[in-house]
Formats: structure tokens, sequence, C-alpha cells
């Protein structure tokens, strides 16, 4: 976990002295990596009670043909192209972005998996 609240530092270096603690709300959560495998989801409790579904791993996603607008149900074969992080390409992870091969063809990731917890993509023409 990672507080996220604000610094105790001014820009010059002086010190803040906080007129409060941390607080629960402030903390921030390690980012979800997905990847290609088997359907895993996790359901997190986020503020007002309200959740959040994240994708660890995804097997298929919903690719849809900008054309004529079908929309098909597609399996991942691998992570071909990432402009967020060449890393990514070689650990196979699923970010918005990504451009992913599937049984259909080439497609780009629109949905954001960590948080959404699906994948939707567009065919490449």
């Amino acid at each position: 976990m990672q507080w996220q609240g604000k610094s105790v530092r001014k820009v010059t270096g002086g010190r803040i002295r906080p007129a409060q603690g941390k607080r629960r709300t402030e903390i921030g959560l390690a980012p979800t990596d997905t990847h290609i495998g088997e359907d895993k989801r996790k359901i997190e409790r986020t503020t007002g009670g309200n959740e959040k579904v994240r994708a660890l791993r995804a097997q298929y996603a919903n690719v849809t043909n900008a054309s004529n607008g079908d929309t098909k149900k597609a399996k991942i074969e691998k992570v071909e192209e990432n402009v967020a992080n060449p890393n990514y390409v070689r650990r196979n992870l699923l970010t918005k972005g990504a451009i992913i091969k599937t049984e259909i063809g080439r497609a780009r990731i629109v949905s954001r998996p960590g948080q959404d917890g699906v994948i939707n993509a567009v065919l490449l023409e």
C-alpha cells in the first residue's frame, strides 16, 4: 500500500506542519498487472461502498469492428505492442492502448482492465 497524501515539504525544501495526519482514504493500491490466462477477477471496496472490479488475468476480449459495428468475443493470443512501456510486451501485460493479437486480427485495447474488469478492443485495419 502507498500513501498518496500531501507532502510535508515545500518546493523550497522547508517543512510544512500538517494540520491532520494520514487518512484511510489517502491510501493507494499497487497497480493491477493484468496478464493473459484463465479469467480471474478481484472485487475491491471503494469510497462510498462502491465496488471496483480488477481483472488479474483475462483470456478473451470484446473486439469491435469499427467499419460495420460488429462486436465479437475473441481469444487473446499475445501482446504485440505497448506504447506505455516496452517491457509490458515481454511480460504480456494488458493495459489501455496495448495492441494485442487475437484470432480475428490485431486490436487496440480501449478499456482499462485493472479498473473495469473487462477487456474491450477495437480492430485495427
